[in-house]
This record gives structure tokens, sequence and C-alpha cells, in this order.
């Protein structure tokens, strides 16, 4: 039997957190959730998840730094940032020399979010 893939999914948004973790969950994944980018470094080092959904903007340590610190563990994640707010250029240009797979927007569509994670996964 193969075994279930893993999505890391980051948001202080936790009712958005909940209901993509379900929507991830009823596609057949596995879901681990963090609220910030320090619980997502530490819980990416725990479970080595195949593809991490991470917001850009968070307490403690925004998406992008956490996209840094996780590259910096395994340069072969497979992350994507989403946020609803104008990119900071010069991270993400740093981030996408580091091999981020894509930035997505909010808000987004269910379609999107099964599509994205297909791809990747």
């Amino acid at each position: 039997m193969d075994k279930k893939k893993i999505v890391l999914i980051v948001d202080d948004d936790v009712d958005l957190l909940e209901n993509t973790a379900f929507l991830i969950k009823s596609a057949g994944y596995d879901v681990v959730m963090a609220q910030n980018g320090v619980e997502a470094v530490q819980k990416y080092k725990e479970t080595n998840p195949n593809l991490v959904l991470m917001d850009v903007r968070m307490p403690i340590m925004d998406g992008y730094d956490a996209f840094f610190k996780i590259n910096q563990y395994d340069s072969n994640a497979k992350v994507i940032l989403i946020t609803a707010y104008a990119h900071d250029e010069k991270k993400h240009t740093k981030a996408k020399s580091l091999n981020l797979i894509d930035t997505i927007s909010k808000p987004y569509t269910i379609e999107q979010l099964e599509d994205v994670i297909s791809k990747n996964v």
C-alpha cells in the first residue's frame, strides 16, 4: 500500500487553516498544520511533508523567512506561498531563485488548490 502524501498547511487564520485542511484531507492527503513560520519550520523537520502551502503574512515569522529556513534544511522542499497582499519583491525574487514553486493569491478557489496540490505532491 502506498504511503499517504503529506501536505503542511501554514496560516495564522485558524478558520481558513481548518477549512483548507478539511478540503485537502477530503482529497486523500494527510495534513499537518502550523499557525506561524516558527511552527512551520519545526513541523517540516518533524514530518518531511511532500508539499507546503504557506501564508506570507503571519506573526512571529513570516512565510518568506520560514521558506528560507526550510530551504536551508532541505533545498528540495516544495513550497507554495499564499498571499492576499502585494509581494515583497526582494524576498520574492530570492525565494524564486531558491526553488519556490509558486505564489498563489487569496482568495483562491477549491479548484486552484486541488490543481496546485495534484501537480506538486
